[in-house]
């Protein structure tokens, strides 16, 4: 497991729509950790890259990777919950995928597939117009 420099992390804390009661209106429980992937300098390039990949949809234009956690009441609990969060991000990153080793389909396969072929062709010709069925 990688150990996350929280110095090295933008930690901005701002008011949360989640659960609180009352206290949504005028406590900050709600935490936004980002960083800027490409000088994160303690995660390793080639996890970098497959991080960038994974979690393309929580990128910024500016290259920040932004996770946020309203998870919780507490502002402490929901930073631990973005830490987790982005703990599993660069873990599942860490991972190689597997490589697809390409097959053949079965015969079963192809006979199944042909026999389908078969039957949506000869819906759709009972479905023509002809001169003599009149």
């Amino acid at each position: 497991m990688l150990d996350i420099p929280r110095s090295r992390l933008t930690i901005h804390f701002a008011r949360s729509g989640g659960p609180g009661g009352q206290n949504v209106n005028k406590i900050e429980s709600k935490v936004e950790v980002r960083f800027v992937l490409s000088t994160a300098d303690w995660i390793p390039p080639s996890i970098r890259g497959r991080l960038a990949q994974i979690a393309a949809g929580r990128m910024n234009q500016e290259g920040e990777l932004m996770i946020s956690s309203t998870r919780f009441r507490s502002q402490a609990q929901n930073l631990n919950d973005c830490l987790a969060k982005l703990g599993q991000l660069i873990e599942a990153a860490s991972r190689r995928p597997k490589r697809r080793i390409p097959t053949a389909p079965t015969r079963g396969a192809r006979e199944r597939r042909f026999r389908v072929k078969k039957a949506r062709s000869m819906k759709k010709r009972s479905r023509e117009w002809r001169a003599d069925a009149e």
